[in-house]
């Protein structure tokens, strides 16, 4: 019995720290450009894009599949990013334990 309370006090632990990342990483934001700063998308550590600008250049020329392809590079780079910040605020945590949040 006495095992088992441990065990639930560790849990519970466990949920803190992981709630405590979780709010940092909201917190945390990575910006990345795309078309040499044509556009521009900020993420957070939680892997949302919390921001998307496009230079106003961008939309006067019309050009529909240039502006997507900025858009999904800049998108795919700032989600990197995310998992970058994402790995070192859990081995800030952890230590020398090595765990994979890809």
């Amino acid at each position: 019995m006495k095992n088992l309370l441990g065990l639930l006090k560790s849990f519970q632990e466990i949920q803190g720290v992981i709630g405590r990342i979780q709010d940092d990483l909201r917190k945390e934001t990575a910006e990345v450009t795309s078309g040499g700063g044509l556009v521009k998308v900020v993420v957070n550590g939680n892997q949302e894009i919390v921001k998307v600008e496009v230079a106003p250049e961008l939309i006067n020329m019309k050009d529909k599949s240039l502006l997507e392809d900025l858009i999904l590079s800049a998108v795919n780079e700032a989600r990197k990013k995310a998992q970058e910040i994402a790995q070192d605020k859990v081995k800030e945590v952890t230590g020398s334990m090595n765990i994979d949040l890809t």
